[in-house]
């Protein structure tokens, strides 16, 4: 089993920026990609960033150029650096762990909200 724990989240103002972490504990061996989804009301929850064991990353179109995702393995970690917040970048972000079998674990979420 993996534990996933996130924290960072917040309100702020457009243009602003935020930095979320996730704390990965558990059998985190098994694990070969890290990444954040994030989910508004009513809708599916979507892809943001993601980055593999070996350090490639992939970027939702939306956030390209403003967000960078990255992992300290050291500490279990992965952080998702998000700069240039626009409102419709307000929702919960979860933190997703995917194992070699491909089964998905997932933070408690943490909401982040931009204002206009």
């Amino acid at each position: 089993q993996v534990q996933l724990v996130e924290s960072g989240g917040g309100l702020v103002q457009a243009g602003g920026s935020l930095r979320l972490s996730c704390a990965a504990s558990g059998s985190i061996f098994t694990i070969n990609v890290m990444g954040w989804y994030r989910q508004e009301p009513g809708k599916q929850r979507e892809l943001v960033a993601d980055i593999t064991s070996g350090g490639s990353t992939n970027y939702a179109d939306s956030v390209k150029g403003r967000f960078a995702i990255s992992r300290d393995n050291a500490k279990n970690t992965v952080y998702l650096q998000m700069n240039s917040l626009r409102p419709e970048d307000t929702a919960v972000y979860y933190c997703n762990g995917r194992d070699y079998h491909g089964r998905d674990y997932w933070g408690q979420g943490t909401q982040v909200t931009v204002s206009s």
